[in-house]
C-alpha cells in the first residue's frame, strides 16, 4: 500500500503520465515488493518557468526535473531495497524525460503502521488481524 506523489517539470501530457505511472508501478512492485492493486499514484505537472534549482529556472537551464514522494509502511523494506529503488527510479526518469537535472529528488517516507492505512484500517490493524 504505497502512495506515490510525483511532480514533473513541463506541461501536462497524458502519454508521459502513462509512461511514468507504468515505470513507478513496475519498480514499486518489483523492487519494494508492494501490491499493485493497492498502489496509488498521483502525478502533477509544474511549468519549467516555475521550477527553480540553484537559483535558476529549469527553462533557463534547458533541463527537466521530477520529485517523487513515496510513503511506505515502516520496517517493510531494507536500506538496500530502498537504495536500489532510488537508483532505478532516477534512471527510469532519465530515460523518459531526458536532459534530467541531477537535483531531481526521490523521498521514501517510512510511515508508522499505526499512523497509516486505507479503507478505514491502519496497516498495524491489518498486520495484527488479517494475517
Amino acid at each position: 500500500m504505497p502512495i506515490l506523489n510525483v511532480k514533473i517539470s513541463g506541461n501536462k501530457n497524458p502519454e508521459l503520465t502513462k509512461q511514468i505511472s507504468e515505470l513507478l508501478l513496475k519498480l514499486t512492485t518489483q523492487i519494494l515488493k508492494k501490491k499493485q492493486d493497492v498502489t496509488a499514484i498521483t502525478i502533477s505537472y509544474i511549468e519549467s518557468d516555475s521550477w527553480i534549482i540553484g537559483g535558476k529556472l529549469l527553462s533557463e537551464q534547458n533541463k527537466n526535473s521530477f520529485y517523487l514522494d513515496i510513503k511506505i509502511t515502516d520496517e517493510t523494506n531494507t536500506k538496500d531495497e530502498k537504495s536500489h529503488y532510488i537508483k532505478e527510479v532516477f534512471a527510469g526518469f532519465e530515460k523518459i524525460l531526458g536532459r534530467l537535472h541531477e537535483e531531481s529528488y526521490i523521498y521514501i517516507e517510512d510511515v508508522r503502521a499505526a499512523s497509516y492505512g486505507y479503507g478505514g484500517k491502519t496497516q498495524e490493524y491489518r498486520y495484527q488481524h488479517l494475517k
